[in-house]
């Protein structure tokens, strides 16, 4: 079962008791109450805010961005395996791609094996936007590593796959 990005910050921001973040923690110092789901939700926000915010220029939202690089990183490529692959709903994969289309950088052609599904393809402008995006994205990333080793970033990015694969299996 695959959840969106939305649904996966609405879960732990309700299981984090939507205590206030900004500001408001003591690193090392956790409180019995605490959630990691509260932790994961504001940093999800916040890196949202900062990614929306540099992105703003070339038209390219939030929710944009992740299929913009996607396609990059592996085209041609379906809509439905890139909601596969990004683990986000149809739905969601079949807007954000519609809105990179109007705004110029993704084009989807009939796929020539299968005439029910269309390939996506970055355009020329696609192509040029994307590093750009990808600085962006290596400034936000670099910030938010700030004083976390390589080790301890590795160990973070484990805790966080088994915390998603936890919530995604299907229970037995």
């Amino acid at each position: 079962m695959a959840y969106d990005e939305n649904k996966l910050v609405a879960i732990t921001s309700y299981c984090g008791g939507g205590h206030n973040l900004s500001g408001n923690w003591n690193k090392g110092h956790e409180n019995a109450s605490e959630s990691h789901g509260q932790y994961i939700s504001a940093i999800y926000r916040h890196m949202q805010i900062l990614i929306s915010a540099e992105l703003a220029p070339y038209r390219i939202g939030s929710g944009q961005y992740i299929f913009l690089m996607a396609i990059a990183s592996q085209q041609p490529v379906t809509q439905k395996a890139l909601s596969e692959k990004l683990l986000i709903d149809k739905t969601t994969t079949a807007k954000a791609i519609a809105k990179l289309e109007a705004e110029g950088y993704v084009r989807r052609e009939a796929d020539p094996v299968d005439n029910r599904y269309h390939l996506l393809y970055l355009t020329e402008a696609g192509h040029e936007v994307v590093p750009k995006v990808q600085e962006t994205l290596n400034r936000i990333k670099s910030k938010t590593r700030r004083g976390i080793s390589d080790e301890e970033y590795g160990l973070l990015l484990t805790l966080l796959k088994n915390v998603l694969h936890n919530l995604t299996e299907e229970d037995e």
